[in-house]
């Protein structure tokens, strides 16, 4: 167990030790305590990446509360629907609109530290909602219990091969698994970070030279920018042991002109909102044309039609609504959607989708959420929203309308842009004759996709 006198998080200019975290947690849990908050309660949490983002998180099960964690970039109606769905008793965050529509204790309040004791949740209590979109409207609400998502920190811990000497910063947003998944894996290995508010390069780099980070975390985007970084050469990376893709395939081409400029090495690792690790290259036999292999604990098999499915302990219990959580399973695997296989030495390789939903920067977005926005525009008779591969985001998002008048991309384009968050906007929206559909209704998205391409 690390010492409580050791500093564990670090934030622009100040340093946190875990007997500081502890007793700010405490005082944030006697404040939710005073503002009704009980065990089995929800706590929705809509938070930019800060410390007090790791405080309410802790205090909010410390309480027994589950915490509903919302993107602070969402909208009105993203965020209404989030509450709708979970019903949460208060809102704790830094976003103005999380307050105009729940009673919520702000983050820039000051917490007052405390002490004292709380019981421990019990392992089958709710600990945690995040969010997925499916294929057929708005995101759903992925429910994960403590004992389940304990064991994703230990999946994790194993896959990085995570010790108490390794430090690591975060800038991907806290709401998002895998954000929220390296917070609590650190917390709990007694592992160093720091939190960034947002993705910037030139600090990216400059915080691995100064605060000798050993593992960096890569979604496209910034694996990108580190490979198309002009002065790559003149940071000190040799603290590095590895970085880490995730959330998107690994562009060998980008992941080995690093390698060749600084030495590093990449490892590819493959997760979902509803079963967080899933596999994992072992450290220091990365290969980057597969996922990995099946982290310790997890089974993945490949269904009769391509399907990769798991089982772990890990899974979630299942959606809100509810009625979504049975087509997620096949007798009790969870149903990826992913299209691979897994070969005799057990490596597993991702090859297509089954599901519809575009994959941005690892967030998903549902094509319907998207053409629920299109429909509403008085010039726009049918629609229909698809992905295309992007080498910076792993797919963009493209809408392929149909009009009963003139209408300029750009003002569809930003109609979506102010209903939905920005990783949802369109890139492009083509005018067709004709949406291809099914004799069912169906939209055949692969058939607008490939006209797309080749267009």
């Amino acid at each position: 167990m690390v010492a409580n006198s050791r500093p564990v998080l670090a934030f622009e200019d100040r340093e946190y030790t875990l007997a500081e975290l502890d007793a700010l947690t405490s005082g944030m849990a006697a404040a939710l305590a005073a503002r009704g908050v009980t065990a089995g309660d929800r706590v929705v949490l809509m938070s930019s990446n800060r410390p007090e983002f790791v405080i309410a998180l802790r205090a909010i099960w410390r309480v027994g509360a589950a915490v509903v964690l919302v993107s602070s970039g969402w909208k009105r109606a993203e965020v209404a629907h989030a509450l709708a769905l979970t019903n949460p008793v208060l809102g704790v965050g830094d976003a103005p609109l999380l307050a105009e529509l729940l009673p919520t204790l702000h983050l820039d309040e000051p917490i007052i530290p405390g002490a004292g004791v709380w019981p421990a949740a019990p392992p089958d209590a709710d600990a945690l909602f995040v969010f997925s979109s499916g294929t057929t409207g708005m995101p759903k609400a992925v429910r994960h219990k403590h004992a389940g998502f304990a064991a994703a920190v230990r999946h994790w811990r194993t896959a990085l091969g995570l010790t108490a000497e390794d430090r690591m910063q975060i800038m991907t947003p806290p709401s998002h698994i895998l954000g929220l998944l390296n917070i609590a894996t650190i917390l709990d290995t007694g592992a160093w970070m720091r939190l960034h508010p947002r993705f910037d390069i030139d600090r990216m780099l400059t915080h691995i030279q100064d605060d000798r980070i050993t593992i960096e975390m890569a979604v496209a985007p910034i694996a990108l920018a580190i490979a198309a970084h002009p002065d790559l050469e003149r940071y000190d990376l040799s603290s590095l042991r590895y970085i880490m893709w995730c959330a998107t395939p690994v562009t060998r081409s980008v992941a080995e002109a690093v390698t060749d400029r600084v030495g590093v090495q990449w490892v590819s690792a493959y997760g979902a909102s509803e079963l967080p690790v899933i596999a994992c290259c072992p450290i220091g036999d990365a290969r980057l044309d597969t996922v990995g292999r099946p982290v310790p604990g997890v089974q993945v098999r490949i269904a009769a039609d391509g399907e990769i499915q798991v089982r772990s302990p890990s899974a979630m219990v299942g959606y809100l609504p509810e009625g979504d959580t049975g087509a997620a399973f096949d007798d009790g695997w969870y149903r990826t959607g992913d299209i691979g296989n897994l070969d005799e030495e057990g490596w597993l390789r991702i090859t297509d989708r089954l599901k519809e939903m575009v994959k941005v920067r690892g967030f998903q977005v549902a094509p319907a959420e998207v053409e629920a926005v299109l429909h509403g525009h008085p010039a726009v008779t049918d629609c229909a929203v698809f992905g295309v591969p992007d080498g910076a985001d792993g797919e963009a998002v493209i809408a392929a309308v149909t009009v009963a008048e003139p209408v300029a991309e750009q003002e569809l384009i930003d109609l979506v842009g102010e209903r939905l968050s920005s990783y949802k906007r369109p890139r492009r929206v083509i005018v067709v004759d004709a949406i291809p559909r099914l004799p069912s209704g169906k939209v055949l998205r692969r058939v607008l996709r490939d006209e797309f391409v080749r267009r």
